[in-house]
């Protein structure tokens, strides 16, 4: 554990990125949301850590009995005590959610670029990318953007050298050994190989996003006329 401000503290759960530590990531966020303590004010889940937002005038108020200099020293105090306590919990089962992509064309600009990098074909591209079921480890950058585990180094690839400033919302893009969705139009500078007709983030929805750290996904490829099809459908 380390303090990031007077009234922020990190709980590391390891360095590598892999499911083994998003289990730990997650089963801590799922005690702390089913365990709710008035002094955490609100917790943001990330590959390998959990950032702790707390209330330091409450802690001091609620925990007399430590010998402390700071909220922090505080506040990592009760988070042990919570680290103890936690009891093994049976794994939930993994809501598998198939997310449909239209690959190549004017939806996927960047797919012949990623297929000419590995010497392999778009086709061979599109198969690899929609064969595997990814982890959605987090959900930053962009309200609803999962950030995946899972993606087959045969197709990673360097981000663009130069980041577009306007990328359509349900933009299918691969970064290094990452890949993920664009859940709203933005700037980016992920290589673009497909779009999805799902809409991923919705804030008149409760929740207001699809996909939710945890979650597993898969991409199914479909024709042109599937997307315009499936485009209108309620997700």
């Amino acid at each position: 554990m380390y303090p990031l401000s007077e009234t922020t503290i990190v709980v590391d759960f390891g360095t590598t990125v892999d499911e083994e530590t998003h289990k730990k990531v997650h089963a801590f966020c799922t005690y702390l949301q089913n365990n709710k303590l008035n002094i955490i004010k609100g917790f943001v889940p990330a590959y390998t850590n959990v950032t702790i937002y707390y209330d330091c005038y409450m802690a001091f108020q609620q925990i007399s009995s430590y010998i402390v200099t700071s909220g922090y020293e505080v506040m990592k105090a009760i988070l042990k005590e919570l680290l103890t306590n936690m009891k093994e919990t049976e794994e939930e089962k993994k809501k598998v959610i198939e997310i449909p992509v239209c690959y190549g064309g004017s939806f996927g600009p960047d797919l012949e670029i990623v297929a000419n990098h590995h010497h392999l074909t778009p086709e061979q591209v599109i198969h690899i990318h929609s064969k595997p079921k990814y982890l959605v480890h987090m959900i930053g950058f962009a309200p609803g953007f999962p950030y995946l585990g899972g993606l087959n180094e045969e197709i990673a690839i360097p981000r663009r050298q130069s980041p577009r400033v306007k990328i359509p919302a349900g933009s299918v893009g691969i970064a290094g050994n990452q890949t993920g969705v664009y859940p709203i139009e933005s700037p980016g500078g992920w290589q673009i190989i497909g779009r999805t007709p799902v809409k991923l983030f919705d804030p008149h929805k409760t929740p207001p996003t699809l996909l939710q750290t945890g979650n597993y996904i898969t991409f199914k490829p479909i024709s042109r006329k599937e997307y315009e099809q499936l485009a209108g459908v309620e997700w």
